[in-house]
């Protein structure tokens, strides 16, 4: 029998962020990404998906709309019709619904005027336009429900912002399609248990979510005090869910005005590791059968989310922008430059590492090195990478190529 022959090393190119007066940051992007070859795919009158988180109200450490504007440039200079897009969140913020999540996008500085393109909510107005689509190879997702825009476009480039990440470890290109591509349900399925549950103290007895729900879950047996603007109080009928009946499809957080549903997080089900093999089949699921294109600027490396409404001073200088066809390539080159990184005093990297030798845990191995990890000592981004590679979403071993 023949051994079958490793995977060749995946291309990353990669440019640092040096610049002088011939040649803007922008400018050096468009370059990176026509040199590590983007031409090569067919944009000719193709509907090109530009997925990128546009931050949450309060953070500033997302990517600034400037660099959505020179990569819509570049696919509009090779013939196609580029928008901005990302999915609706699952938790309650400033881009819970796509009114509002435009809104945010706007303020935060991503209008057609800034970036030569139009942006779309993926998963539509309360998140429940979505695309059911087939993992091959998927353990734990069969059939990822991702945000119908997305999966409607001939083309999908991520635009990610290298970063820390509370529960991944990091946020990458992975991150960025796999969970960012996903609807509401999409997103219970990999963050939390499934269903959701009711805050009773904020229901109104609008019945809104009774009226969506498909499966008969949803009752207002319950009661409760509710006090009026007058000073009075009336007598409201509460919502109430039966996991019994419920499936998790997410319609009823998207449907209350009143921010009343919440999903229920759950230790097992969104334990690091499988949450991160979760993204990675979610990934897998969006890039599969069409072309791709993956860039990421590992700048402003701050240790949380852009879901934050704040953001941390980054953990490690900046260290320049990577782009591949491969998202676990570009994942693992991204981390490993952070890790060969100094860590910057006064952040949260180094306030971990003082906590954790203060308290005597270590972490053992790479980890024990690994910026991700020790700022939250929970995670191993490791897993996602593992998982994409036994899956084929892609391959660790890359040839990095420095574009001077």
């Amino acid at each position: 029998m023949t051994a079958t022959a490793p995977a060749a090393p995946a291309k990353v190119y990669f440019t640092n962020l040096r610049t002088h007066a011939r040649e803007s940051q922008l400018d050096k992007l468009k370059r990176l990404i026509r040199r590590a070859g983007i031409e090569q795919i067919d944009f000719e009158n193709k509907f090109v998906a530009i997925k990128i988180h546009f931050g949450e109200l309060g953070n500033l450490s997302f990517l600034r709309p400037n660099y959505a504007r020179a990569v819509a440039d570049v696919v509009k200079e090779l013939g196609g019709k580029p928008f901005l897009t990302d999915c609706n969140t699952l938790y309650v913020g400033s881009r819970k619904n796509a009114l509002e999540h435009i809104d945010t996008a706007y303020q935060n500085g991503f209008t057609p005027y800034a970036t030569g393109c139009q942006v779309i909510i993926a998963d539509g107005l309360k998140g429940t336009d979505e695309a059911l689509v087939p993992v091959e190879g998927g353990e734990y997702v069969h059939e990822a429900k991702i945000g119908q825009a997305l999966m409607d476009a001939d083309i999908v480039i991520s635009l990610t912002h290298f970063k820390g990440h509370e529960q991944a470890g990091f946020g990458g290109a992975m991150k960025n399609l796999g969970m960012g591509g996903g609807s509401r349900a999409g997103k219970m399925e990999q963050h939390a248990a499934g269903k959701p549950s009711v805050a009773t103290e904020h229901c109104v007895g609008c019945r809104a979510c009774e009226k969506i729900c498909a499966h008969n879950a949803i009752s207002f047996d319950d009661t409760r005090e509710r006090e009026l603007a007058n000073g009075g109080t009336r007598t409201v009928h509460v919502a109430a869910i039966d996991h019994d009946r419920c499936l998790g499809c997410g319609r009823c957080i998207g449907v209350c005005n009143q921010d009343a549903i919440k999903p229920d997080y759950d230790a097992k089900a969104s334990a690091a590791d499988v949450l991160n093999c979760k993204i990675a089949e979610y990934t897998k699921a969006i890039v599969d059968g069409r072309p791709s294109f993956h860039i990421s600027l590992a700048m402003d490396i701050s240790p949380n989310c852009d879901c934050h409404p704040e953001n941390d001073t980054p953990i490690v200088n900046d260290i320049g922008m990577f782009a591949s066809f491969d998202p676990v390539a570009i994942d693992q080159a991204c981390a490993d430059a952070v890790m060969a990184s100094e860590p910057l005093p006064n952040t949260e990297l180094t306030d971990s590492a003082a906590k954790m030798e203060h308290n005597h845990e270590h972490l053992e191995g790479e980890q024990a090195k690994d910026p991700f990890c020790i700022t939250h000592p929970d995670t191993d981004w490791r897993s996602c990478i593992a998982h994409a590679e036994k899956i084929g979403l892609g391959t660790s071993e890359y040839e990095l190529i420095e574009v001077k």
